[in-house]
């Protein structure tokens, strides 16, 4: 039987990172496991492509929430990508790394020793970027992961830009710099090709005929194996046969729902959860699952009074037009993710780092269970939590391998998080109200000019809200004094085993405040440097 240097389970944007450096630069031995597929559809590569997968599985795992009460029972679907590059595929390719304070506050959690500050976490995004308008001291120039600005912009995109603006608001040019506070233009990860560039993309492929690598993909993990206090290898299932395969070290990147549910079918995990559902706790980590957390969303959406967005651009002779236009000459709305602004704010401060982020979609955008909304020509501003007070859970439903875990969200659980979105709300509204993105406007379709009044707007919010795709923290990093960490923050070890290590967003100790597919590249990145000098 072979045997590898590591066996990484997941090939999405953390995985892929992990298996590059592991190669390239450290030459070891690697089998990289991704339960999805290898490829995707051609739309999937055009900027806008993805948009025709919303709301399909056919490259996401469609998890249900468990009934939340403070949403009035509500349950509402979070996706996780199932193909090869994970959700650098299948996401909206924002690139945003959060705010400098996110990851020195870490570092305070962390103590000294762990250094996850600001200033080392920028040495790693540097490295993997390749950005195509801006250079030092910020950015990188040099890297495999295309960075871009927005190829194309629509006219209800600038108005709101404008309109923030005249609100109050700075223009932000960079909002990657360490500070976010303002409005602009949002960068993505698309190159100068106009192409996605996925993780799989821009490193992965670096490394995929080296001899250091094996890839296997619809590929599903069982279970970790873990003999005598040490991570062996791993069980899991490949065209219906359950095989074995051994490793010096095991590396989770499968990410924050799954890696947890691998934990907790191989006996890691809360010892009295475990036992209740018939497994043999092998070591008793009860914060894994626990200390979830995700950016929620509620949106204020409005009708315009003509077409100044992206509604109707995919049907018909316009879907036509575009696509001649984006084939021919590599331009036009299918070189857009469809959302190319936002704004940081804060209502309580007008000086404080931002709380809430509003994103500026020019087209009518609700979830998938809300059907009594008709789209339209119009403008939705999500209004997102950046640092949410809540927290959830990741918990088996049974020791099946086959059965998805229990996630319980937790949105809007803790009543600032209520408090801080209701004023989302309204500052959405205020921006509404602003030239030259009022003169685009006719009228407010949910809430509704009615719901003027705080409980009104609660009501709303319970009834619309939604993930931002960006779940963190089920095996957070964390001293091992401390009784709900589950991953040492200098090594990427599982604490109370050897061998075992996790890499993914599972580890932020606490959310970003942005997306979360640009830190997840970088963590797997400093990740592996870790593992690799841990083991020499």
């Amino acid at each position: 039987m072979k045997h590898y240097d590591y066996i990484i389970v997941g090939g999405g944007s953390s995985g892929c990172v992990a298996a590059w450096r592991l190669v390239e630069e450290f030459g070891a031995s690697v089998l990289l496991l991704e339960a999805g597929a290898r490829g995707m559809s051609p739309l999937m590569h055009m900027p806008a492509g993805y948009m025709k997968y919303l709301g399909r599985d056919t490259y996401l795992d469609m998890h249900h929430m468990v009934p939340q009460p403070q949403l009035d029972g509500r349950s509402t679907i979070v996706p996780q990508a199932r193909v090869l590059g994970g959700g650098s595929s299948v996401n909206a390719m924002v690139y945003m790394r959060g705010q400098a304070a996110d990851y020195d506050n870490w570092a305070g959690m962390l103590g000294t020793g762990h250094d996850w500050s600001w200033a080392d976490v920028l040495d790693h995004f540097k490295i993997l970027e390749n950005n195509d308008h801006l250079g030092a001291p910020s950015h990188g120039n040099a890297g495999r992961l295309s960075v871009s600005a927005p190829f194309h912009r629509c006219a209800m995109t600038d108005a709101f830009v404008a309109a923030v603006q005249n609100a109050g608001e700075a223009f932000i040019p960079d909002f990657n710099g360490g500070r976010q506070r303002g409005v602009g233009y949002m960068q993505s990860t698309i190159g100068r090709d106009r192409r996605r560039c996925s993780a799989a993309d821009a490193f992965l492929s670096r490394v995929q005929r080296n001899p250091g690598l094996e890839l296997r993909t619809r590929t599903k993990v069982d279970r970790v194996l873990v003999e005598a206090g040490r991570a062996r290898g791993v069980e899991f299932r490949h065209n219906g046969q359950v095989e074995r395969v051994h490793a010096g070290s095991v590396i989770l990147a499968a990410g924050t729902y799954i890696t947890p549910k691998l934990l907790m079918l191989s006996g890691i995990g809360d010892a009295d959860h475990l036992r209740s559902l018939e497994i043999a706790p092998i070591c008793d980590l009860p914060g894994v699952g626990r200390n979830l957390q995700d950016h929620c969303e509620v949106p204020v959406i409005f009708r315009s009074n003509g077409r100044y967005g992206y509604f109707g651009e995919d049907r018909g002779w316009r879907m036509i037009r575009n696509g001649l236009q984006y084939l021919l000459f590599g331009s036009g709305p299918v070189t857009s993710i469809g959302v190319e602004a936002c704004a940081f704010v804060n209502p309580d401060d007008s000086e404080a780092d931002a709380t809430l982020k509003i994103y500026c979609v020019p087209t009518v955008y609700v979830d998938r269970d809300i059907s009594d909304v008709e789209a339209c020509d119009g403008l939705t501003m999500t209004c997102c939590l950046l640092r949410p007070r809540s927290r959830g859970t990741v918990m088996l439903h049974s020791n099946e391998p086959d059965d998805m875990p229990l996630i319980d969200g937790g949105f809007l659980r803790d009543p600032h998080d209520m408090e801080t979105i209701v004023k989302g709300l309204k500052t959405a509204r205020s921006f509404a109200r602003q030239q030259p993105l009022a003169g685009l406007l006719e009228g407010e379709i949910v809430p509704g000019d009615a719901a003027v009044e705080d409980q009104l707007l609660l009501a709303h919010a319970k009834r619309m809200v939604k993930t931002n795709y960006h779940p963190v923290g089920t095996c957070r990093m964390g001293l091992a004094n401390d009784p709900l960490a589950v991953v040492d923050p200098k090594s990427m070890t599982v604490h109370g085993l050897e061998g075992l290590h996790v890499i993914d967003c599972s580890v932020m100790p606490t959310i970003v405040s942005g997306n979360t597919n640009a830190p997840a590249m970088a963590i797997a990145h400093k990740a592996a440097g870790l593992i690799h000098e841990a083991l020499r």
